[in-house]
């Protein structure tokens, strides 16, 4: 019995009610872009269009030739349809609407052309993501506002991956579905329906290079995934990281595991790595339709509210438990540090003493108390904290005890006092003075 076609299915989901003709033609029309893309990703150097192409996006990352080139593809197959308001790329500052001389239909579409580009000229697999909402009703020209919507509101979602085979992944919301390419035929063949992620998993991928950055929950996390089955998981695990979204994602729809970008502090500006709108919920939606889970490592992604085009977030994603726990790390710590700071709160309320400024000064372990947990949540020192401390000249020393990791919190507390002096008396705890 042959395998049903990409256009086959199609039909018979639109057939069935499903979806509208117009999300079938879009549908289709995206994977013809992903053929054209595919052969010249197979080409490589003898179609010279490796290397940088000399210009960088809107995040200020150098384009390499293919990364241009799969964007124009994109845009140029989807621009006379009929079917498409507007589209986004990753590569373009702003959203982009039908041309005037084109009719306009009703969807949005937004993409990642070349995702992984970076590893294309050492001819590892990447891909092109996609995301399609609809346009609000009412809207002529859509602008960059019209396509901030949860990933909720996605109707379809999918990626192509270009490696030994090119694979079109596909969800319309009921289902993930896997097609190959069949270079004969030029035609998408289905060849796994209905991809499920196992709910358990020993793999997961993760740059480790970027340990040091993370914040504490992270690094709680992944230390025990490294302890195996002689720490608190009671198992080994395996690591496997391709730094192609597109492949680690793939790898964890076929046979499961966990794909974590977390938030790190290497650049603290940034809520996130990877882009909201062209990754996390088209990524998520395939995930999910799958059986699988996706979150911030705090909340679900598809729950989020964009606030910008180019938007970044953390991202967990894949088998489901494993997602739940990683996530419970990171909400438990949450937890633990929102106790921490209304201690801390409470005790500066009960300490708080006339200082020979004649401001108000808080003991040094409430401070050091309160620094820790500014550190911990990336927020402001504490508003209890006395603003005239530089009338106290001196850094301290604190014997807090092993507990509270002493010496980088002393660097902390010094570093708050900006060398100033700090009032101190008996029933606080001992200070000396730095020399």
């Amino acid at each position: 019995m042959s395998r049903p076609s990409l256009t086959r299915f199609l039909i018979e989901e639109q057939h069935a009610g499903r979806i509208d003709p117009e999300l079938r033609q879009l549908i289709t029309i995206v994977s013809r872009a992903c053929k054209r893309i595919s052969i010249a990703v197979s080409k490589g150097a003898l179609g010279g269009v490796l290397g940088d192409a000399g210009t960088g996006n809107v995040q200020g990352e150098a384009q390499k030739k293919l990364d241009v080139l799969s964007n124009d593809i994109l845009l140029e197959a989807n621009a006379w349809g009929g079917h498409l308001a507007a589209c986004a790329s990753e590569e373009m500052d702003h959203s982009q609407p039908v041309p005037d001389q084109y009719p306009s239909g009703d969807f949005l579409l937004l993409f990642d052309p070349l995702d992984g580009s970076s590893n294309i000229d050492v001819n590892v697999s990447v891909g092109t993501i996609f995301s399609v909402l609809r346009a609000p009703k009412g809207t002529e020209k859509p602008g960059d506002e019209h396509f901030l919507q949860p990933g909720t509101q996605q109707v379809a979602a999918g990626y192509c991956i270009y490696g030994p085979s090119t694979m079109l992944v596909l969800t319309l919301g009921h289902g993930t579905h896997a097609f190959t390419l069949e270079r004969e035929e030029g035609s998408f063949l289905l060849t796994q329906a209905n991809m499920r992620v196992p709910e358990d998993t020993a793999e997961y991928a993760i740059n480790m290079s970027n340990q040091r950055h993370w914040e504490p929950a992270m690094q709680s996390y992944v230390s025990d995934l490294l302890a195996g089955k002689d720490g608190t998981r009671g198992k080994d695990f395996n690591m496997r990281w391709i730094a192609s979204m597109v492949a680690d994602v793939h790898r964890i729809l076929t046979r499961g595991g966990i794909f974590i970008y977390p938030w790190d502090k290497k650049d603290a500006s940034k809520p996130g790595k990877l882009r909201l709108m062209y990754e996390a919920n088209p990524m998520s939606m395939l995930v999910e339709q799958a059986g699988g889970a996706a979150t911030t490592g705090r909340e679900r992604i598809l729950d989020l509210q964009p606030t910008q085009l180019h938007q970044r977030v953390p991202v967990f994603l894949g088998s489901k438990n494993e997602v739940n726990e990683a996530t419970r790390y990171h909400v438990e710590f949450d937890k633990a540090q929102a106790e921490l700071s209304a201690q801390a709160t409470r005790r500066a309320d009960a300490c708080q003493t006339p200082a020979p400024c004649g401001c108000l000064c808080l003991s040094p372990r409430l401070i050091v108390q309160s620094m820790m947990v500014c550190r911990a949540t990336r927020t402001a020192p504490a508003a209890t904290s006395c603003r005239k401390l530089t009338h106290h000249r001196a850094a301290v020393s604190i014997a807090l005890g092993p507990e509270w990791d002493g010496l980088r919190e002393v660097d902390l507390y010094a570093q708050c006092l900006a060398s100033s002096r700090l009032n101190a008396r008996r029933d606080h705890i001992s200070i000396r003075e730095f020399t």
